[in-house]
C-alpha cells in the first residue's frame, strides 16, 4: 500500500470511528434523564382493589386479572402514557353469592361488557407525586377520570422496576353500574373507591 493509500485510509477509519461514536452519543442521550421507559405488569406483586358500601357496611373486594401498559419518566411525565385493562368477572370479595351478583347484568354486566379500559396520555407532576387524566370506559360508558398517583423507580437483580401506587373514587352510577334496584343509593353506595399498588418491569417496546 502507497503511503497516500495508507493515508487515506487512515482518515476513512477515524472518519468512521467518529460517526460510531456520534451515533453511541446520540444512542445515549436519547436513553438518559427524561427519556421515557416502558414498563408491563409484575401480576404476582400487584393488587388492583375496591371498596364500597352496602346496608351501611364497608366492603372490600379485588380484581384478580388486568393488565397495565406504562410509558413514563419522572422527568418528563408530560411524554407518558398508561393503558390498563381489567376483566371485570374476575372481581372477588370473598362472597360467592355477592360477586354473582356484582358480575350480573343489573351492575358489571360482565358477560355483556367483560373489560374495563383506561387510557391516559396527560400527565402532570404535583406535590404530592403525579395525577393522571384519562378516559375510563366500565359497562359501555366512557368518562373522564383523574387520578392522583405515585411513582418510584429501582433496580432489583439488575431489572429496571417501577414501582405505581395511588387511588381514587369513581360514582358507579355514572357508569350504570346499578340497573333496578341496584340504582337506588340507600343499600349500595354510589361512591367506590379504587386503590391500586403495581409492581412494573421494563421491557421492550
Amino acid at each position: 500500500m502507497t503511503r497516500r493509500a495508507s493515508r487515506t485510509a487512515g482518515w476513512g477509519l477515524a472518519a468512521a470511528a467518529a460517526g460510531i461514536a456520534a451515533w453511541a452519543w446520540l444512542g445515549a442521550s436519547a436513553a438518559g434523564p427524561g427519556a421515557v421507559t416502558h414498563y408491563v405488569l409484575d401480576p404476582a406483586k400487584s393488587s388492583l382493589e375496591f371498596a364500597f358500601d352496602q346496608a351501611g357496611a364497608q366492603n372490600k373486594g379485588k380484581f384478580t386479572r388486568f393488565q397495565v401498559s406504562f410509558d413514563f419518566s419522572p422527568e418528563n411525565p408530560a411524554a407518558g402514557r398508561l393503558e390498563v385493562t381489567v376483566e371485570m368477572s374476575s372481581a372477588d370479595t370473598g362472597d360467592q353469592e355477592r360477586d354473582d351478583t356484582l358480575r350480573g347484568a343489573d351492575l358489571f354486566a360482565a358477560a355483556k361488557f367483560p373489560q374495563a379500559h383506561y387510557t391516559a396520555t396527560q400527565f402532570t407532576k404535583t406535590a404530592t407525586g403525579y395525577e393522571a387524566a384519562g378516559k375510563l370506559t366500565l359497562r359501555g360508558v366512557t368518562r373522564d377520570v383523574r387520578v392522583p398517583f405515585t411513582f418510584r423507580t429501582a433496580t432489583e437483580i439488575g431489572i429496571a422496576v417501577g414501582y405505581m401506587s395511588g387511588k381514587t373514587t369513581l360514582r358507579r352510577l355514572d357508569f350504570g353500574v346499578g340497573q333496578g334496584d341496584w340504582k337506588a343509593t340507600d343499600q349500595l353506595g354510589n361512591d367506590v373507591g379504587v386503590s391500586f399498588a403495581l409492581r412494573l418491569a421494563a421491557a421492550a417496546h
